[in-house]
């Protein structure tokens, strides 16, 4: 089906930034960089143009009765079995959606196998979980809530605890036709529908390919040329999230096999994890799956070395050779794409 959208300038009193349809800049790199390393920089820029509209499928269209009963329940820690953890716990706003840990927190206090991954953007994603496990946010939804190590509540506890709630009742009511009743459908539906409206603000970046030429420094001026051409880094993380929404290994060390574990026979699964978007990314470390890795510049390290070699790892993981004015030009460039967003604002319903 093809999806519904919503204007993301709808969103600007939910604490999101409207942001518009942007134009190819009309910077030129002449000077800074040699006229062989940026073949068409107008192009290269354009490719990042974001979107002014944001998809929601057709068969969970937005409305505004359903969004304000995702974000309850995203911040609802009742929702677990332990009555202390909420979506917010592990995809926290005060850390760019994630929680600053390098492996998530669960159930009991237990650590998790991998980190917390942001949720900023999802609207856009294909796949979801760092294995690709959900091909959607409503699945997603439900997969922590219920997940034995994580918030630890089945369906069958959760949807009279909810159904006991007189708040919750009238804001279902709301969001679906009238009807009071709770099901684990609409429960999903609606924390989706409020993920959808975790959007990215507009970034120094935005307003540099948008023509204003002072956005940015020359330094990451000279990092985004990096990042399309000797890095490799568009291969996997393009278009306006800088991400492909595929998996692949990147050549980390470790025993976690990702997506190999529901494709066992597909060689280069193994290993294999979503690529992140970098949206916000300087606010998201530790980075990779795993947390193992605690700095961007320690990142762009691991990238310039190529990784371990398997028969898995990516065909685009390649020693680069960078030099140390290309490496701080990347890290540069990278602080670019963070915005300034506004706090984000929820009331708890009564316990």
């Amino acid at each position: 089906m093809q999806p519904r959208s919503i204007g993301i300038a709808a969103f600007c009193s939910l604490a999101f930034a409207a942001v518009g349809v942007l134009a190819v800049g009309q910077t030129s790199l002449a000077g800074n960089v040699g006229p062989d390393s940026v073949p068409d920089i107008h192009t290269l820029m354009a490719e990042y143009e974001r979107p002014s509209w944001i998809p929601f499928p057709e068969e969970n269209p937005h409305s505004q009765a359903k969004e304000a009963l995702g974000r309850a329940l995203y911040f609802d820690p009742r929702l677990s079995r332990s009555n202390m953890q909420s979506c917010a716990s592990c995809h926290n706003p005060s850390f760019a959606w994630g929680d600053g840990l390098p492996k998530g927190v669960g159930d009991r206090m237990n650590q998790l196998g991998r980190r917390s991954p942001t949720i900023l953007n999802s609207a856009w994603a294909e796949a979801f979980m760092w294995d690709g496990r959900f091909e959607t946010l409503e699945e997603q939804a439900l997969g922590p809530i219920q997940s034995g190590v994580e918030m630890n509540m089945s369906m069958v506890d959760l949807l009279p605890k909810l159904q006991a709630i007189a708040e919750y009742r009238d804001m279902f009511a709301a969001a679906f036709g009238g009807s009071p009743e709770i099901t684990a459908e609409k429960i999903a539906m609606a924390i989706a529908t409020y993920e959808r409206t975790v959007v990215s603000g507009t970034a120094p970046f935005d307003r540099w390919i948008a023509g204003e030429e002072t956005a940015i420094s020359e330094a990451a001026k000279r990092g985004f040329v990096v990042f399309n051409e000797k890095g490799n880094c568009a291969a996997c993380h393009s278009d306006w999230r800088f991400t492909d929404d595929s998996l692949h290994d990147i050549g980390l060390p470790g025993a976690d096999i990702g997506r190999g574990k529901q494709l066992p026979t597909v060689a280069k699964m193994q290993y294999a994890f979503k690529t992140p978007g970098l949206r916000n990314i300087d606010r998201r470390g530790p980075y990779m799956h795993d947390g193992s890795v605690p700095t961007l510049e320690a990142v762009i390290e691991h990238y310039d070395t190529g990784g371990v070699a398997r028969p898995s790892l990516s065909d685009e993981m390649k020693p680069l050779g960078l030099t140390e004015q290309e490496k701080a030009d990347l890290v540069a460039f990278l602080k670019t794409l963070t915005s300034e967003d506004p706090p984000v604002e929820f009331v708890m319903l009564p316990r």
